[in-house]
């Protein structure tokens, strides 16, 4: 099927899983005149199963693992009750938290799952990773990059990962350091001199410590991907930590977009985010600037060059096809989507 997109901005035509020339036959036009449309958005990290449990903890704390601790003494319940929901729906909560607010492509900072390699609406790009050097820093998975949790908390042992982490030689251009809120000055000088990159998910550091990686580390020099972190310590979705990045004023509006486009599918190995036809079909229509935008504002997702989230306004526009989705609730609005 070849269908064509019409933004404010720009058009563009999918066939096949890929964008092509928005000319000749089309089996299906949308068209959104006030929409700006762009490629889709990349999570450099979330932990897609853990996001229907909601919110846990009672911070401010030291650091990551006394929050574990507190919430498995004080919330075994609610630990239990998601759980105990099939790993497959689990996941799919995750990947419909993104979809809906505009990823096409996510981290998922957990062991691989074969979910991952046939029918899941969403890409997941398969790399290395460990938890972190307390926790379990066994690695995972393939790819060049490394994704850890690395000090990810306001104490001095948070403080040391970042040392260790350059004792064991993990101090590469490799590296995706995820949360870093807590470095000290010379850990801060040995990430910015390794070539690492820092995975940044600011409201889910503000959540769990009232502070966020230092303006130091996140200065001009420095490569940042922008993630989400799961619902059970973050605010929501990709879209709500772009405006909190923004808010907080450490990162310029050119390097807040790229860490979730350019840099962001650099540092992965993945495409580089393009409207140009040729390039993969992920790509999404807003109703507001991006850096503006909550997920009320996302009125068409394609990924992999599969329809799969409407703004209810334009569900008529697509005829027959509609009853191949269903509704979705969101909260304060719906919105078509295609799980299938």
């Amino acid at each position: 099927m070849r269908i064509r997109l019409d933004a404010g901005n720009a058009s563009v035509a999918i066939e096949a899983g890929l964008l092509v020339e928005p000319t000749g036959r089309c089996d299906l036009t949308i068209e959104v005149p006030q929409g700006e449309l762009r490629p889709g958005l990349i999570n450099a990290h979330d932990h897609l199963h853990r996001n229907g449990y909601g919110r846990l903890g009672r911070p401010p704390y030291a650091n990551a693992y006394e929050w574990g601790r507190d919430i498995h003494a004080r919330d075994a319940a609610a630990i239990a009750r998601g759980r105990a929901v099939a790993r497959l729906d689990a996941l799919r909560v995750g990947a419909w938290k993104n979809l809906l607010s505009g990823v096409t492509t996510v981290v998922h900072h957990d062991p691989w799952e074969p979910a991952f390699e046939s029918g899941f609406p969403i890409a997941v790009p398969r790399i290395r990773s460990a938890h972190s050097l307390g926790f379990d820093a066994t690695i995972t998975g393939q790819g060049r990059p490394l994704a850890i949790h690395v000090a990810e908390g306001t104490d001095p042992r948070s403080a040391r990962e970042v040392h260790d982490l350059a004792d064991r030689r993990w101090l590469t251009p490799d590296l995706l350091a995820v949360h870093v809120v807590g470095p000290d000055e010379a850990g801060i000088d040995l990430l910015r001199r390794s070539g690492a990159a820092v995975v940044w998910c600011p409201t889910s550091n503000l959540f769990l410590f009232g502070r966020t990686a230092p303006r130091e580390l996140l200065a001009p020099g420095i490569d940042v991907l922008l993630g989400s972190d799961s619902l059970l310590t973050a605010d929501g979705t990709l879209l709500d930590e772009l405006r909190a990045a923004r808010r907080l004023e450490l990162v310029s509006d050119e390097r807040l977009l790229d860490a979730v486009g350019a840099v962001a599918a650099a540092r992965l190995g993945l495409a580089a985010p393009s409207l140009a036809p040729g390039a993969p079909a992920n790509v999404i229509v807003l109703k507001k600037p991006i850096l503006e935008a909550t997920a009320d504002d996302v009125t068409v997702v394609v990924a992999a060059g599969k329809l799969r989230v409407l703004d209810p306004a334009l569900v008529a526009a697509i005829g027959p096809r509609a009853e191949n989705g269903r509704r979705y609730e969101t909260g304060r609005s719906w919105r078509w989507i295609d799980d299938t």
